[in-house]
């Protein structure tokens, strides 16, 4: 029922999904008490609270989007990523010890897996939904010939290894939060979060460099913009501190385009079976 509906959404074009989105974003703020709350209060917590307008209606367009982007016609689709510049990353893979994407939950993250992988193989880190109905959409939706799914378990992690191992790159998304064991207490935006620390270990273990990556959404419904950043900060000292490291470079580019950056994430949620958060210093 619901692969049938996104792919009767996925002929629509982009802009006519994009302002659909608009109106959805402000139906799902004004009816869900606690969506409305989650949003502000973590805009309110980053310094982000005077964009709240153009987040409630970048929160709809990301929703309204997904069908053109998983089910869409790939010919329709790829043209409307416009990668800024592969150069960085194929720079980086030069160096022979494969390569880590960053992706946050900023702008259409969904397309840029699907963009960067016609351009260089990529093994990306796959967490099934919880629903059991999401799960064929979202496989059927992420499958690509030039992109492999690594389950979010020992079994994926030794496949996102063997990929840098043979100068590959791979994909995480460092702002989703773990499991229990799979992370460590960090502040994000001045408030402990508990923070995957997987990207820190893998490039310990194979001195992989990383690239943040975002795709940007333009105005319009006109499609996206994916740009590369490097990666600056530090990955030493304690989990702990590599997980603030990570956080404080997700900060960085979030503040490149705020408004798209997926404020109503449960971001600061405490995970089945871990303990809560210690005081944590800057």
């Amino acid at each position: 029922m619901l692969v049938n509906l996104f792919r009767l959404l996925s002929h629509l074009p982009l802009p006519v999904l994009h302002l659909t989105g608009v109106a959805l974003g402000w139906v799902v703020y004004a009816v869900s008490p606690t969506y409305r709350h989650r949003l502000n209060d973590h805009l309110r917590r980053a310094g982000y609270d005077h964009l709240r307008r153009s987040a409630v209606a970048e929160a709809g367009k990301g929703v309204m989007e997904l069908p053109f982007v998983w089910l869409g016609a790939a010919r329709r689709v790829l043209p409307t990523a416009h990668i800024e510049s592969l150069e960085l990353p194929r720079a980086a893979l030069a160096q022979g010890r494969g390569l880590i994407f960053l992706t946050p939950h900023l702008g259409c993250f969904e397309i840029l897996a699907q963009a960067v992988a016609e351009h260089i193989p990529l093994t990306v880190l796959y967490r099934p939904p919880r629903k059991a109905a999401l799960k064929p959409l979202l496989e059927q939706a992420r499958a690509r010939p030039s992109m492999r799914l690594a389950p979010a378990n020992l079994s994926g992690v030794r496949m996102l290894l063997k990929s840098l191992k043979s100068g590959q790159a791979i994909g995480l998304l460092p702002d989703q939060v773990p499991q229990q064991g799979e992370g460590a207490w960090a502040e994000f935006y001045g408030t402990p979060a508990y923070t995957m620390t997987l990207p820190a270990k893998l490039q310990q273990m194979s001195g992989a460099p990383i690239i943040l990556a975002y795709a940007e959404r333009l105005k319009h419904g006109r499609g996206f913009v994916l740009r590369f950043v490097p990666f600056e900060e530090t990955l030493s000292g304690t989990p702990e501190q590599q997980a603030r490291s990570i956080n404080a470079a997700m900060e960085k580019l979030i503040a490149l385009c705020p408004a798209q950056y997926f404020w109503s994430y449960n971001r600061y949620k405490t995970p089945p079976g871990v303990t809560g958060p210690a005081e944590v210093r800057p």
